[in-house]
């Protein structure tokens, strides 16, 4: 039966079953819209330009798994949907060789309620899937893409840190480059990781040193300074969570009650949010 279905139609039949209150649709259409999502809000919400959805639906396109994953976030697939997806796309007959990718309902639901606690969810490689709005007032990193920009490895040994300020960056570069070569083990047939890692020791000599010596630590949590350019460096806990079984890692800015730092991140839920809210 999977034999004779095709990626195309059953993009547009998922994108049909949603509305963008389901998935918080910035884009405000009125109630005389068409039943479904508009391409342009999965294409938002996938990370893509809207034509490349409608060259997807027309099967005038072939996505990579990490354009799959993607998409099967903005349209809330289910495991097997989401395995459907890959099989279409030509990725992996086994899809246990392949790294998670996908945000669990429940990590969802985590990122719904911590409205006042900036948050973002990140794949085993470090690559980031999704954020709540006060993540990236505080960071300044647009809505998770899934793509290499996204990834914290691939920033740190391309020169753009962000806005956080690392207390040991030489440890922190070292342990997170040995967090990376376990997952690489792990998942040693996942094509995009491999890419991912090829491109790294061919770009950066420090990668490519650290990950032929066995770079060894332990990439956790510890105190970093985020340097906002309007609220000034702000210095927050940061504690890094792992979702057992969806591989998933949550990263999490919180400061002690009563400090500095505590209002710093109040007057951002306040005024920051409404400047990151708009796509």
């Amino acid at each position: 039966m999977e034999a004779s279905l095709e990626l195309g139609p059953l993009l547009r039949t998922w994108r049909g079953r949603l509305q963008p209150a389901d998935v918080g649709s910035p884009f405000g259409f009125t109630s005389t819209r068409t039943p479904g999502l508009r391409r342009e809000e999965v294409a938002w919400l996938a990370g893509v330009s809207p034509d490349y959805v409608k060259r997807l639906e027309q099967g005038r396109a072939h996505p990579t798994a990490s354009v799959v994953y993607a998409l099967a976030r903005a349209l809330r697939l289910s495991d097997a949907e989401t395995a459907t997806a890959l099989r279409l796309a030509g990725h992996a007959s086994d899809l246990r060789a392949l790294m998670p990718r996908r945000i669990t309902p429940s990590v969802r639901r985590l990122l719904d309620r911590l409205a006042d606690t900036p948050v973002a969810v990140f794949d085993p490689a470090w690559t980031r899937l999704d954020q709540n709005p006060l993540w990236g007032a505080l960071t300044g990193d647009s809505r998770g893409r899934g793509e290499r920009e996204d990834n914290l490895v691939w920033r740190i040994f391309h020169g753009d840190p962000g806005r956080v300020r690392h207390p040991r960056p030489n440890e922190y570069r070292a342990s997170i480059v040995a967090d990376l070569h376990r997952v690489h083990t792990r998942y040693p047939n996942d094509s995009d990781l491999a890419s991912l890692v090829s491109t790294l020791r061919q770009s950066s000599d420090e990668f490519a040193q650290l990950w032929s010596t066995s770079a060894l630590g332990e990439h956790g949590n510890e105190r970093k300074t985020i340097d906002h350019p309007e609220l000034g460096p702000i210095e927050l806990d940061c504690d890094i969570v792992t979702v057992q079984g969806a591989e998933l890692r949550l990263i999490i800015f919180t400061a002690e009650p009563g400090t500095t730092a505590a209002e710093q991140l109040r007057l951002l839920d306040v005024v920051g949010t409404e400047r990151v809210s708009t796509p």
